[in-house]
């Protein structure tokens, strides 16, 4: 990992400009007519930001399989907790609005 400062730096520069360039999408997909995918769209694109966040200020692009493991079952947890969240909610009276 001998990286040079001026690489560094060029790294998270891009990095930043992509963060922002992701907050404008953001901002500008809240002011268009998408209906029910606002939702999805958002959720996109914080998946995005997220990945670089966690790639770059995070150094896992440089860590060892293990960790990288650690992450992907952490990740399997969550949606499998997001996954029962969902169900509990579509099992109710009423469900979701949009299916009725």
């Amino acid at each position: 990992m001998n990286h040079s400062s001026s690489s560094i730096r060029k790294t998270y520069l891009l990095v930043y400009l992509g963060l922002m360039v992701l907050l404008a999408s953001t901002v500008g997909a809240a002011f268009l007519p998408l209906g029910p995918f606002h939702t999805v769209a958002a959720v996109g694109i914080a998946i995005a930001k997220a990945i670089l966040v966690a790639l770059f200020f995070m150094n896992l692009r440089d860590s060892s399989g293990r960790t990288r493991l650690l992450v992907l079952a952490g990740l399997l947890i969550f949606s499998f907790l997001v996954g029962l969240t969902l169900v509990d909610y579509l099992t109710r009276v009423g469900g979701l609005p949009f299916l009725q």
